[in-house]
């Protein structure tokens, strides 16, 4: 099944999207802020079906490669974001230097 599913950027709606044969199967919402400098991610889910098989870390390795090339920093307000970066700090460069995270 996960040997179909893509991932997208989609900067319109301020959302990277997993798809499933072009079905929205998941998605991590961002705000930009600063001008598009940083991006405030707020949200990550994967549709029940598809759950517990890494999509979500797939789909949060994509978004932070890609804010990486652009040079944009992240406000990690989703928990899922800020518990993927616990255990990736490869990535933690991206955080907005003196960001403080809400209580998990």
């Amino acid at each position: 099944m996960t040997d179909r599913i893509e991932l997208a950027w989609v900067p319109e709606h301020h959302r990277y999207e997993l798809r499933d044969d072009g079905k929205r199967i998941g998605m991590t919402l961002y705000r930009p802020q600063e001008k598009g400098a940083v991006y405030a991610f707020d949200h990550t889910e994967v549709d029940e079906g598809y759950s517990g098989l890494g999509l979500a870390g797939r789909l949060v390795t994509f978004a932070l490669d890609d804010v990486r090339s652009r040079g944009v920093k992240i406000r990690p307000y989703c928990p899922y974001v800020r518990a993927f970066l616990r255990r990736h700090p490869e990535y933690q460069d991206l955080v907005v230097e003196g960001f403080v995270a809400p209580e998990d």
